[in-house]
C-alpha cells in the first residue's frame, strides 16, 4: 500500500479543526470545493499585508514588485501544463469563464451559420450554457456523445457523428458527477483528424491528474483554481498561440489594448488581449502558492492517495442495503456518486450535515447527465489528500444510521 501521511497532511488545513453542529467537521465535497492550506492562506495574507500594488500600470516598487510576482505565477502554470509559452497562459474568473471565453472568441472567430460543436452528456452546466447561447445567436448546432450506463463515452458514436462541419469538441477532462476519466488524448486525436479543435474541460483534473497540454495536443484547456486548494476568483485557459493569435478579444477595458482612439483600438497580443481591466492579482498569488503546495506533495501521491480511499468507500458502501452507485467506469477519479431506495439525497445530505458530515447533493450542475440515468438528484461524496479511513467509516456509519429514520419520515410525514 503507498504510504502516506495523511495526518501530516491534515495539520496543514486549518478548518478542518473546526466543529460542525458540535461534531469534527468531515469535508467530503473537495469536487465542489476544495479546502486551503495554511501555506495559501499566509502567501494571500502576506501579500495583502506587505506586497499589495496594481500590475502592469506603474513603475514604483510596489507595482513593480507586484507584476513580477503575477508573471510569475503565470510561468509557474505554463511549467504545471507543460504549455509551450507563458503567452498561453490567460487568467480568468474560473473555468465558467474560461469556457465562456473560448465560445464567445473562438466561435465568433471560427464557427459559422451550420457549423456544429460537439459535447457529451456528461457535461457541467458551465459546459453546455455558453454553447447554446452561442449557437442560438450564431446559427450552429450542438451534437451530443452519449454514454454508456457505466458512465464512459461512446466512442463508436463520436466517431459517426464527427465531420467536416464539425469545428469544437467540448468535453471534461473528468465528470463532475460519476469521476468518469475520459480518454481525452484520443477524443483529442479523433476530432483533429476531422480539422475540430478541442477544449478540455479540467476543473475535475488539474489538482491531481499530470496534464501535459502539449503531449495531449489539446487546443484549450480550463481549470479553476478553488478546486486545486487556492482561491475562488481565478481560473485559468490555457490556449495554443497561434489560435489565441487569431481570437478577438472577449472583452474591453483597460490593460488589453495597444492604442485607443474615439473611433478604433489596436490591442495587446495574447494573453492581455483578454485580460481586460484589473485582473485578480491577489487570487493570483493564491493560486501560484497552491500549486507551489501540489508540487511539494506530488500529483502522483496524491492521485494515488485519492484512489486508495475510493477504493475503500466503495468495499464500504456495498455494506449500505439499498444502494445504487452512479458511474463504474473503468478510470475513475474520486468521486462516488449514488442513490439511496427510499431516501431523497436532499433528505440524506441533511441528516449527515448535523453529523458534521459535508457532501454535495442535488443535480450537481449536470442535469442531462441525471436524466441519462433516469434520475434527478444524487448524493455524492468526494475524497481528497487530507480525508481518512476513519471519516469514510463514521460517513458510511450514519448513512445506515439514517436509512431507517429517513424512511419512517417519508412514509409518515
Amino acid at each position: 500500500m503507498h504510504v502516506f501521511d495523511v495526518w501530516k497532511i491534515r495539520k496543514h488545513f486549518p478548518i478542518l479543526k473546526r466543529m460542525m453542529n458540535n461534531k469534527p467537521l468531515v469535508y467530503l465535497d473537495g469536487a465542489t470545493t476544495t479546502q486551503k492550506p495554511q501555506v495559501v492562506i499566509d502567501a494571500i495574507k502576506h501579500f495583502c499585508e506587505e506586497e499589495y500594488g496594481s500590475v502592469h500600470r506603474a513603475v514604483y516598487g510596489l507595482a513593480s514588485d507586484a507584476t513580477e510576482k503575477f508573471s510569475n505565477v503565470r510561468e509557474k502554470i505554463q511549467h504545471f501544463i507543460h504549455a509551450r509559452e507563458k503567452e498561453e497562459i490567460i487568467f480568468t474568473r474560473g473555468t465558467t469563464e474560461s469556457i465562456n471565453l473560448v465560445a464567445h472568441s473562438f466561435g465568433k472567430r471560427f464557427v459559422q451559420e451550420g457549423d456544429e460543436i460537439i459535447l457529451s452528456i456528461m457535461e457541467h452546466h458551465s459546459n453546455i450554457l455558453p454553447w447554446q447561447l452561442f449557437c442560438k445567436k450564431h446559427g450552429a448546432k450542438i451534437k451530443i456523445i452519449p454514454i454508456t450506463l457505466s458512465g464512459e463515452l461512446c466512442l463508436d458514436t463520436f466517431e459517426q457523428i464527427l465531420n467536416d462541419k464539425t469545428k469544437l469538441v467540448s468535453i471534461a477532462h473528468v465528470a463532475n458527477t460519476t469521476g468518469t476519466i475520459n480518454p481525452i488524448k484520443k477524443v483529442i486525436n479523433m476530432a483533429h483528424h476531422y480539422g475540430a479543435k478541442v477544449l478540455i474541460d479540467g476543473a475535475q483534473a488539474a489538482s491531481h491528474l499530470h496534464i501535459d497540454v502539449q503531449d495531449l495536443d489539446a487546443d484549450f484547456y480550463a481549470f479553476s483554481g478553488h478546486k486545486m486548494y487556492g482561491p475562488t476568483g481565478i481560473g485559468v485557459l490555457y490556449g495554443k498561440r497561434e489560435l489565441l493569435e487569431e481570437m478577438p478579444p472577449f472583452m474591453g477595458g483597460g490593460d488589453m489594448v495597444d492604442e485607443v482612439f474615439i473611433e478604433r483600438a489596436t490591442f495587446q497580443g495574447p494573453p492581455l488581449k483578454f485580460e481586460a481591466g484589473t485582473p485578480p492579482i491577489i487570487e493570483v498569488i493564491g493560486l501560484g502558492r497552491a500549486i507551489d503546495y501540489i508540487q511539494s506533495i506530488g500529483r502522483t501521491k496524491i492521485d494515488a492517495w485519492k484512489q486508495q480511499l475510493l477504493t475503500y468507500a466503495i468495499d464500504k458502501i456495498a455494506e449500505v442495503r439499498g444502494i445504487q452507485i452512479i458511474g463504474q467506469s473503468k478510470k475513475k477519479s474520486a468521486i462516488l456518486s449514488f442513490t439511496l431506495e427510499g431516501v431523497h439525497p436532499l433528505d440524506l445530505g441533511m441528516f449527515l450535515g448535523f453529523r458534521g458530515i459535508a457532501m454535495r447533493t442535488g443535480h450537481l450542475c449536470a442535469q442531462p447527465t441525471l436524466r441519462h440515468f433516469g434520475i434527478d438528484s444524487l448524493a455524492r461524496l468526494t475524497f481528497d489528500l487530507y480525508n481518512t479511513y476513519e471519516e469514510i467509516d463514521l460517513c458510511i456509519q450514519a448513512i445506515k444510521e439514517a436509512i431507517p429514520l429517513l424512511k419512517s419520515h417519508a412514509s409518515n410525514p
